[in-house]
């Protein structure tokens, strides 16, 4: 069983940065596509985006391309979302998900949370004044 952790939420001013973490405990991320998930208030969960299990392939959706990173160590055993520009429609709870192997990453539907194994507790982020 695979348990996930989010870190690195917080308060942030509009046009800030933040970069949300992600590790596992019990099973390693490796050979886990990994997901990225927002949930703001009165809204449902949207996916942000998602990664390969090696780190090579990532997908955004419009609102966050150009502006969020997606990226893995490894060594670490850590998934990251590194987030710049942050605008106040990005606040919400953020959250991890991970699935085994490639292929839901390459049917096309990653940004969809019912693919997902596992996920974590959520970290908050605020984008306000």
């Amino acid at each position: 069983q695979m348990r996930l952790v989010e870190s690195g939420g917080g308060l942030v001013q509009p046009g800030g940065s933040l970069t949300l973490s992600c590790t596992s405990s019990g099973r390693s991320l490796d050979y886990h596509v990994i997901g990225w998930f927002r949930q703001a208030p009165g809204k449902e969960r949207e996916g942000v985006t998602c990664i390969t299990a090696a780190g090579g392939g990532t997908e955004y959706v419009e609102s966050v391309k150009g502006r969020f990173t997606a990226s893995r160590d490894h060594a670490r055993n850590t998934a990251s979302l590194q987030m710049v520009d942050l605008k106040p429609e990005d606040t919400g709870v953020y959250y991890c998900a991970a699935v085994a192997g490639d292929a839901y990453f390459y049917s096309g539907n990653c940004h969809s949370a019912g693919g997902y194994e596992y996920w974590g507790q959520g970290t908050q982020v605020t984008v306000s004044l």
